[in-house]
């Protein structure tokens, strides 16, 4: 019997307009856990990597975690994975919500979708039958309206995974989301326009399959010491959201602010965050992922722009610095209804803010003028301008199109100097946690397999005090202003990170001092393996390795593993970080030197072969 997982894949060929079902055992699982661990390996094997990311022959393969859909801590993740559009290399779009639990009650433990279809359609599957049907109805219609149709046609307590117009026009910073107005994104590397360029509007799931576990009793018995630790550890997250970190992040010199350019923002930071959004009234309620009891989530009302009076999931900490902090606009009420559009539509939060950003400093620059944008002036804090933008990039109107596709194909369509303000590593826009402040995310950064992700290795956790490094096995001393010991750190919260994304756990588990001895635990308890921590580590390398082999397959070397200029010889010189540059040539060899990989980046084969990839 399968306990954790449910042993079967759903295909789908949206050419032919084929489904089928395909067995998976538990090998897959106890040397890739799930998710996007899986995922990868079979990208690696059964799909060809030189293909345009936008053609019907690059897939996308959706996969739930080892734990999703189980009664374990924040066990609410899955990964949608596919060559990236944006970045033309190794992507995986993370979501949690109530998908991937209804995804698994439906009796897959994954998705894998190939071809295109001819006219738009949605998939609509149950634990009964699968579903192509007809989608030319929901052509133009946002994320919100596209969720309340489809479970109008299916069923109410459905969850919808859809594009918005964003992913409809392809554009290369289109998400895919999940829930409607209460928005969860599967939203980097531009994953919803992959799901476009099929022609696949959306997918709705409803299951009343539960997955098996093999010692409940003793899995109760583990979560009853471990839950009240993470609670009292998670209030903030609970009380604000992640929006209630925006003022700490600031004080530590780790917000980026007016296009990465400047050190402090301290009073703008006070306008905002969670904590003023509850003060302001603009907070209205609480939710949650499955299994969860952070409760992170925040519904949030819009007061401006098209949609005022409409309420939706409230900004995260990541739109916050998107469109806070980093374009200098300190008015909350422009900042929901920023996050509330670029929802609608389906637009990356973290990809669309930096590239605000970017069109802020053109204009500053006189690099695009006021009749490049149409008569908007996109000056700094311009809160109507920046609604007016994001739907320009959304449906490519304009100046819209120039950005529609990230910062990287932006800079290449201005030309001049406009490359030194597009933020990004590989392609993908950087999350809103400056480098300079924690030089351990500097090495992150750089070798995060999709390109400027935080989640990755998530070490500036480590380096501000909030998760002890000691317990994934790091006891050496951290220094704000030195990069020693970066590297090192970097390895050994990219191997656990890794396996948090395989099984479907949240990252903000570690606010519960979450050991991988406590994650094998649950795990052994669910499928009555008897997985160590230190196996659990190990895998997590592999992981890394296998999708950093994808990534060499395709070119990516030393010469990628690079920051912006700005990020790395920019010295802010106030604010908490003034003066620290990470040094990304010692970084770089140290990081290498630990993972057991050639001066150019590359995995040796005897390391691969000591992780069974061989």
């Amino acid at each position: 019997m399968a306990y954790g997982y449910m042993g079967k894949l759903l295909e789908v060929n949206l050419t032919t307009g084929e489904t089928s079902q395909r067995p998976i055992g538990e090998e897959y699982f106890r040397k890739y856990l799930g998710g996007s661990g899986v995922a990868a390996r079979i990208l690696i094997d059964e799909f060809d990597h030189r293909v345009d990311p936008l053609s019907p022959e690059n897939p996308i393969i959706f996969m739930n975690g080892l734990l999703t859909g189980i009664a374990v801590p924040t066990a609410a993740k899955s990964s949608f994975v596919s060559k990236s559009p944006l970045t033309g290399i190794w992507n995986e779009a993370t979501v949690g919500g109530h998908w991937g639990e209804q995804v698994k009650r439906c009796g897959y433990d994954g998705i894998i979708i190939t071809g295109k279809s001819q006219k738009p359609v949605y998939l609509w599957i149950t634990d009964e039958k699968v579903e192509i049907r007809p989608a030319e109805h929901l052509i133009g219609k946002d994320v919100y309206e596209t969720s309340d149709t489809i479970k109008a046609e299916t069923d109410q307590k459905a969850v919808v995974a859809c594009i918005g117009p964003a992913g409809e026009n392809q554009n290369k910073i289109a998400g895919i989301m999940i829930g409607g107005n209460e928005t969860r994104a599967a939203g980097r590397g531009g994953i919803g326009a992959v799901m476009g360029s099929k022609n696949l509007k959306a997918i709705a799931a409803r299951g009343k399959l539960s997955p098996q576990v093999k010692d409940r009793e003793k899995l109760k018995e583990q979560l009853k010491a471990f839950l009240p630790e993470l609670q009292k550890n998670a209030r903030g997250l609970y009380d604000f959201g992640t929006a209630g970190g925006v003022q700490g992040v600031e004080a530590n010199g780790d917000l980026p602010i007016k296009n990465w350019t400047l050190g402090d923002w301290a009073e703008g930071a006070a306008k905002t965050c969670g904590q003023y959004m509850a003060e302001q009234g603009i907070t209205v309620s609480h939710h949650a992922c499955f299994s969860c009891s952070i409760r992170c989530g925040k519904d949030a009302r819009v007061d401006v722009g098209p949609y005022a009076g409409s309420i939706g999931h409230g900004p995260e900490y990541e739109t916050c610095a998107a469109f806070g902090a980093n374009i200098l606009n300190d008015n909350i009420q422009y900042l929901v209804a920023a996050n509330d559009m670029c929802n609608r539509f389906g637009l990356d939060t973290i990809c669309t803010g930096n590239a605000i950003a970017m069109a802020m400093e053109c204009y500053e620059h006189g690099l695009i003028t006021k009749q490049d944008t149409g008569g908007l002036e996109l000056t700094w804090g311009n809160g109507p301008a920046v609604l007016e933008m994001i739907k320009k990039i959304a449906y490519r109107e304009g100046i819209g199109e120039v950005f529609a596709d990230g910062v990287v194909n932006a800079a290449e369509k201005i030309g001049g100097i406009a490359g030194e303000f597009a933020i990004h590593v590989k392609g993908l826009s950087v999350a809103f946690h400056d480098p300079r402040a924690f030089t351990s995310m500097a090495a992150n950064y750089a070798t995060a397999n999709r390109g400027g992700c935080h989640l990755e290795g998530l070490t500036y956790f480590c380096e501000s005090g909030a998760f002890p490094p000691e317990l994934i096995g790091f006891y050496k001393p951290l220094d704000k202003r030195s990069d020693d010991n970066k590297a090192e750190l970097a390895v050994r919260m990219q191997n656990f990170m890794n396996t948090f994304n395989a099984l479907g756990l949240c990252k903000f588990l570690i606010r519960g001092k979450t050991k991988p001895e406590d994650i094998t635990s649950w795990v052994n308890a669910v499928t009555g393996w008897d997985l160590t921590g230190e196996e659990l580590m190990l895998i997590g390398e592999r992981l890394h390795n296998l999708k950093r082999m994808y990534n060499v397959r395709l070119g990516i070397s030393r010469k990628d593993d690079m920051l912006p200029p700005r990020l790395m010889c920019h010295d802010r010189k106030t604010g908490a970080a003034g003066g620290i540059l990470p040094h990304m040539g010692r970084l770089l060899s140290e990081y290498y030197s630990l993972r057991g990989w050639t001066e150019e980046g590359i995995p040796r084969e005897e390391k691969l072969a000591q992780l069974g990839l061989a």
